[in-house]
């Protein structure tokens, strides 16, 4: 994290301090000017990016200290093994989880430290004083055995708010799984066997809550000045500067060849095009310079801009080209909107598609649409979905859009984080086609899903701008996660 980021005088922490004073959208955001150089360039300096880590422990006692009765559980006198019993093997369950471990940490660039195991009361003890002189950024805790569960319950508790991961397998524990554990603040608890998808899950979320606290977000809007926000729940630092700036950037990049055949051999791939001139599509490869150049500009991770009455500067096309390839951007200056394209860039590691909800009642279906889907909604380098190339469809002129045409029976989830309710929600479901627009209407893109396990689909997501994900509901339990981690409420049917 970079402490030495200046604006007005305050750096990021102090930022983070601030509170709801000077704060706007309901008391979430803290707020201030941002400093001018003497040749009056803005002072922004770039945020430090810094691995996750994770610091692992393994729980259990060796059998030799059970057989001679030297363990501290009530057990001792009988010199009992208690579940998971003496045929277990903790040793090379250990090997195994260290392995499943060290492969996910790899795909997520996440740094660990094995921190050995623990099996005294003096060693937990010593464990968490080391832990709070050297804290990481998330503890993995795996539990082998049953009567070590309040002991996991009491280092929560003595290291909070340290979000932390704890691995309880099934038969590892008698009955119903401890009440604490299933319900601790900033814990993700898993109880499963070789749930490695789960584990998985609980890490991606570790590392996205990391990924949050150093990550940047660029709002360009209708104000006069530019200055800096932090979102008090995630901690992402949001810079608003003027459109302005935005549309001299876009009025001051030219149709050369080079832009033109990229056009032109982006509009070759399209299945059709609809009443949009070669200009607009020209002017969308425009845009989308200026917004990878504006991102570059701020040094920011993200961006939403006020775009609706932007014209021929609108960046439709930009935004769809620029989530495909893990740049997340948002419609109508939808800072929540944007950091949920965050969140799922690094829990998922593909783009999504910011959409206005409807809700067909009688077939008790939900329809989503709007103008800047992701092309590959698979992930980056994963294949392009079909598209076709259509107007922008409330405003003249006829600047171009995509028609992303999307595959039935595919598994997908929407999610959307709302940072002044403290919530993020996560449904799952199946997608049922593409309607065309002169039936269903709305926008360039359009979608029609079944949610599962929802009598009322009206009972679902209700508000502006959620975010729709392909993937199966086990990969949507990444939100879950997450929330637990970020202390966020939850809601959804994963």
């Amino acid at each position: 994290m970079c402490e030495s980021c200046n604006a007005g005088g305050l750096n990021r922490r102090e930022f983070l301090k601030i509170g709801g004073a000077t704060a706007a959208f309901g008391g979430l955001w803290a707020s201030a000017a941002l400093a001018r150089q003497i040749d009056g360039t803005l002072q922004v300096p770039a945020i430090s990016k810094k691995k996750t880590k994770l610091a692992v422990l393994f729980m259990y006692p060796p059998a030799d200290v059970v057989n001679e009765g030297r363990f501290e559980d009530f057990w001792a006198v009988d010199q009992w093994f208690t579940y998971p019993g003496n045929q277990f093997e903790p040793e090379m369950n250990r090997e195994k989880y260290s392995k499943k471990i060290v492969e996910i940490a790899k795909m997520y660039d996440i740094e660990l430290d094995f921190r050995g195991v623990v099996y005294t009361k003096a060693a937990m003890a010593e464990f968490i004083a080391k832990t709070k002189a050297t804290l990481p950024d998330t503890l993995l805790v795996v539990n082998f055995w049953n009567t070590m569960s309040p002991w996991v319950i009491e280092m929560s508790q003595q290291l909070a708010p340290l979000p932390m991961i704890v691995y309880h397998p099934v038969g590892s524990n008698h009955q119903l799984p401890p009440e604490g554990l299933m319900t601790a603040p900033g814990m993700v608890y898993i109880h499963s066997l070789e749930n490695w998808e789960a584990l998985e899950n609980a890490m991606a979320a570790a590392n996205a809550r990391k990924m949050m606290l150093q990550s940047r977000l660029l709002s360009v809007a209708g104000v006069n000045e530019t200055t800096r926000s932090v979102d008090e729940r995630l901690g992402v630092e949001i810079v608003t500067i003027p459109a302005a700036e935005y549309n001299a950037l876009f009025d001051s990049i030219k149709a050369d060849d080079a832009l033109i055949r990229d056009a032109m051999t982006f509009k070759a791939k399209a299945s059709a095009v609809i009443e949009v001139e070669d200009k607009y599509i020209v002017d969308g490869f425009r845009s989308r310079v200026a917004v990878r150049e504006i991102i570059k500009r701020y040094e920011a991770d993200a961006i939403t801009i006020v775009c609706l009455m932007l014209k021929e500067r609108k960046p439709c096309i930009a935004f769809s080209l620029c989530n495909s390839a893990l740049i997340p951007c948002a419609c109508e200056g939808a800072t929540d909107s944007a950091m949920s394209l965050m969140i799922g860039a690094h829990l998922f590691k593909r783009g999504g598609f910011q959409h206005n909800p409807e809700f067909d009642v009688d077939r008790n279906q939900y329809y989503g649409s709007h103008c800047t889907c992701a092309l590959e909604l698979h992930g980056p380098g994963k294949g392009e979905m079909p598209f076709r190339i259509r107007p922008f469809t409330h405003q003249l002129p006829k600047t171009a859009a995509l028609d992303v045409r999307m595959t039935p029976g595919e598994r997908m989830f929407l999610m959307k984080y709302i940072p002044t309710q403290n919530r993020i929600f996560a449904y799952a479901g199946t997608m049922a086609g593409s309607p065309e627009i002169n039936t269903a209407g709305g926008c360039a893109t359009r979608f029609v899903m079944d949610i599962d396990k929802v009598d009322d689909v009206c009972t679902t997501y209700q508000g502006p701008h959620p975010i729709m994900y392909f993937g199966a509901a086990m990969e949507a339990k990444r939100i879950k996660a997450f929330a637990k981690l970020a202390n966020l409420e939850f809601v959804g049917n994963v």
